[in-house]
């Protein structure tokens, strides 16, 4: 039997239970949407990740209070002591490995202009955290350490924050006043754009983006001051506080590393009160979250395609029943076992590689439905091929029982089976 001719045979076949096929085909449809839509938000992800790191030097090195950690210090019953400001940026004249220090505060609130309001992350921040990690203005200029000690109410927007307010055009930005907890602040700068957000924001706008296209930046003494009510004297306010320091070069970095351990436990009394890691360190960490959440999410797309595997090889059962008389007039006139084998799975595979096909088509509404979210997507090829692979592979895997078993049915049999 020719190949032509199996393939007529399975056309006719389809054409005949064209409904059938259909819904058969419909868990292969959604499964393989699925898989696309899931390697396209992670790859999203894994690039946000990135792009939020790339802006980090090598050299960086993040300094954090631990989680769950008030210290026993090394006295074992008290409480060890907080990492201060001026702690922390006595590490760059005290250390021999560690060239700048940066300090950090979050919280998040309220900003307004004109009838333009919208909730973000507000952070708080010395001109050493902005230069290592380059945040440059596109627009204007950032503030100085002077404006935090003599308590300024300026502000630095990101791109996309400015691009909000000001619709559109950011440098009209540059003097205005702007409103942050009720109070005006005067606009000194827009920082350039990164790109590349996608997938950090976990819904609620960009109150939960770690994007600085998103947030603002003000003095880290006027943050303490007058938005996060915290200092890193501890007690109070609830605002988190991260100092960043500089390495003086890659090859500094362990022993910058382990000379802030070391300092940490002579400050506070217990050198694992803070974590100390540096940026390659955390990127790699990140990554590997984003690419585990991705796995995850792709197994939970495989068991749909299970199940539709599973569908496919009961419609199959049923077509073999059906076409038990077929199957024993062919092995009469004399059809090899393997002619038989290779029409139903070449069958079986024709609808699942349907299915994948219409799936692919589908995806191509995945950035217009996830737009209605804040989830990110990036489209890729690798994505389109693993879903129409996945869809062929699972069509040729739950095809073969039924049919091998079609190939094994005895012509006499067959040609009696009522």
């Amino acid at each position: 039997m020719k190949l032509v001719e199996q393939l007529r045979s399975i056309m006719l076949s389809v054409a005949h239970n064209k409904l059938r096929v259909f819904l058969t085909s419909l868990g292969i449809i959604i499964g393989t949407f699925t898989i696309i839509m899931v390697v396209g938000i992670g790859n999203a992800s894994e690039k946000a990740v990135e792009d939020q790191y790339k802006r980090l030097s090598v050299e960086s090195i993040t300094i954090s209070k631990a989680r769950g950690g008030t210290g026993g210090g090394r006295g074992g019953g008290s409480t060890s002591k907080t990492l201060t400001k001026e702690d922390a940026l006595q590490m760059s004249e005290l250390l021999t490995n560690v060239s700048n220090v940066g300090i950090s505060t979050r919280t998040s609130s309220d900003i307004a202009y004109g009838t333009t309001a919208e909730t973000v992350n507000i952070q708080g921040i010395n001109e050493a955290y902005a230069s290592i990690t380059n945040l440059t203005p596109v627009s204007g200029e950032l503030f100085t350490d002077e404006d935090g000690l003599m308590r300024n109410k300026v502000v630095v927007l990101g791109y996309n924050m400015a691009d909000l307010l000001f619709e559109g055009d950011v440098n009209v930005a540059i003097g205005q006043k702007v409103l942050l907890k009720g109070t005006s602040y005067t606009v000194t700068g827009v920082l350039d754009r990164i790109g590349g957000s996608g997938g950090m924001s976990t819904g609620g706008g960009l109150a939960n983006s770690t994007s600085a296209d998103d947030m603002v930046f003000i003095p880290y003494d006027v943050a303490v001051k007058y938005t996060s009510g915290s200092s890193t004297r501890g007690g109070g306010g609830g605002a988190s506080v991260t100092f960043i320091a500089q390495a003086n070069n890659i090859d500094s970095v362990k022993p910058a590393i382990d000379e802030i351990k070391q300092y940490i436990g002579e400050v506070t009394g217990d050198s694992e009160s803070y974590t100390v890691v540096d940026a390659g360190s955390t990127l790699s960490s990140a990554q590997e979250t984003s690419k585990t959440m991705s796995a995850l999410l792709i197994a939970v797309a495989a068991i749909v395609m299970i199940v539709s595997g599973i569908g496919i090889m009961n419609v199959l059962m049923v077509a073999v029943k059906e076409r038990t008389r077929e199957i024993g007039i062919l092995k009469s006139i004399g059809a090899a076992r393997r002619v038989i084998l290779m029409e139903f799975l070449l069958e079986a595979t024709f609808i699942s590689l349907c299915g994948g096909i219409l799936g692919v088509l589908l995806s191509i509404f995945a950035p217009w439905i996830l737009s209605f979210t804040d989830i990110k997507y990036l489209a890729t090829i690798e994505g389109l091929f693993i879903g129409l692979g996945f869809s062929v592979i699972t069509g040729m895997f739950f095809g073969y029982y039924p049919a091998a078993k079609a190939s094994k049915l005895k012509p006499i049999e067959a040609l009696n089976y009522d």
